[in-house]
């Protein structure tokens, strides 16, 4: 698996949820923060994106933008429009009203928030990526498919949505670092697009437990010890070996919560030789026994039920 769709498989918790909206101007939608990511997708009309302290964007019909934060925001169809509503579970589908329709697919993703890899903490508070004839065409095809499962109740549809769901997901992010490689950005997008520093990653996501040191890593990118370890920590925002350690406990994370594999298992799949040392890391870095971490995990989502 690759290094997007790895980070993506340990973050994502329980399931996405989405809904198709149309209003009539005049309207405005407020979005409280949340504590997961969300995303709004412009299918007809227009309207604008505001926030406090930040300058309002504009939306147009394809408009992606997604917020891993979950930042509160407020969705209106001209600047000035009052706030007639607050999202909620129990929103409203259709409302009717004297202007212009705008039609949006809006969304969210529950995504761990105990410790949230850099490579969605990097990401701005909102993503826009704006709508360009002939850009991101695999995005775009997930957008369709979605709204047509979501405005056509057809028989398989309940199964049909959470995997597009995640389709989407994975579309948006890898579109906003395609666009920011080519914008020569630094950071992760950086990352992908160096192949020494990718294929290192590559490593230590395809096989976390193997023994890797800074030469060895160096070597699979085909850079000196010297010279990858200072490539690697300003493209990654830390040294190759503190991240792979982070790794590991975001994998450890993962099992824990998904698996009931024994400790001695995560921790060989992790890279330790024993419990005793995996306990210790892991405590260090999430403040809790990995048995107690698992039971928290565990009674989460006998809370969810």
């Amino acid at each position: 698996m690759d290094v997007l769709s790895e980070v993506l498989a340990t973050a994502r918790t329980g399931s996405p949820a989405s809904g198709m909206f149309v209003r009539h101007a005049p309207w405005g939608r407020a979005y409280p923060r949340i504590e997961s990511a969300g995303f709004h997708v412009v299918l007809q009309g227009s309207c604008w994106l505001t926030r406090p302290e930040a300058d309002p964007i504009a939306l147009g019909i394809g408009d992606v933008v997604f917020m891993a934060r979950g930042v509160a925001h407020e969705l209106v169809d001209a600047l000035g429009s009052p706030i007639t509503e607050t999202a909620g579970p129990a929103d409203v589908r259709f409302v009717d009203g004297p202007g212009p329709v705008a039609t949006l697919l809006c969304g969210s993703y529950q995504l761990a928030g105990d410790r949230t890899h850099p490579l969605l903490a990097e990401l701005p508070e909102v993503v826009h990526i704006p709508s360009r004839l002939g850009s991101h065409a695999s995005l775009r095809a997930a957008v369709d498919l979605l709204a047509d499962e979501l405005d056509d109740s057809r028989p398989g549809g309940d199964a049909a949505i959470p995997p597009l769901l995640d389709l989407l997901l994975l579309y948006i992010l890898r579109a906003w670092f395609a666009d920011a490689a080519s914008s020569e950005f630094s950071g992760w997008a950086a990352a992908f697009a160096d192949p020494g520093i990718s294929a290192a990653l590559r490593g230590m996501h395809e096989n976390p437990a193997h023994g890797w040191t800074v030469e060895s890593l160096g070597e699979r990118a085909g850079l000196s010890r010297a010279a990858f370890a200072k490539r690697f920590t300003a493209l990654v925002g830390e040294p190759p070996l503190a991240y792979l350690t982070r790794w590991r406990m975001i994998t450890a994370a993962r099992l824990l919560r998904d698996s009931d594999a024994p400790l001695a298992s995560v921790a060989r799949r992790t890279g330790y030789g024993s419990e005793y040392a995996f306990g210790k890391a892991f405590k260090r870095e999430y403040g809790t026994a990995p048995g107690q971490y698992r039971k928290s995990a565990d009674d989460l989502l006998l809370v969810g039920v």
